[in-house]
């Protein structure tokens, strides 16, 4: 499954199914096909997310998954950091959170 998390206010930030369920649960939303990010919602989204880059940032062994993860790491072995996974979608509820505009995905 792939995720396109969209808004009127940005274009379209596409992530695999694993990462964008990881994305979610930081958020504190159960992975789905389908949902939407109100508005109001966006503040704490980004909040969340930003957190645990934080986090993993202080702590990296613990806020990471198993570094053998397909999903954690590139072609080449090298590990792709939850910052990295993160900031398109950050950039994207920042734009949408500007603009007053939802954000969806699988709509």
């Amino acid at each position: 499954m792939l995720y396109e998390f969209k808004s009127k206010a940005a274009g379209t930030v596409v992530m695999t199914g694993a990462v964008g369920d990881r994305m979610l649960a930081i958020i504190g939303r159960a992975p789905s096909a389908q949902g939407v990010f109100t508005p109001e919602q966006l503040g704490a989204a980004i909040e969340a997310l930003q957190t645990a880059i934080t986090a993993e940032k202080i702590a990296p062994k613990l806020a990471a998954p198993d570094a053998d993860d397909d999903e954690t790491s590139d072609k080449s072995g090298k590990s792709i950091s939850l910052a990295q996974r993160a900031l398109p979608l950050i950039e994207l509820l920042t734009a949408a959170r500007a603009a007053d505009k939802p954000v969806t995905w699988g709509v």
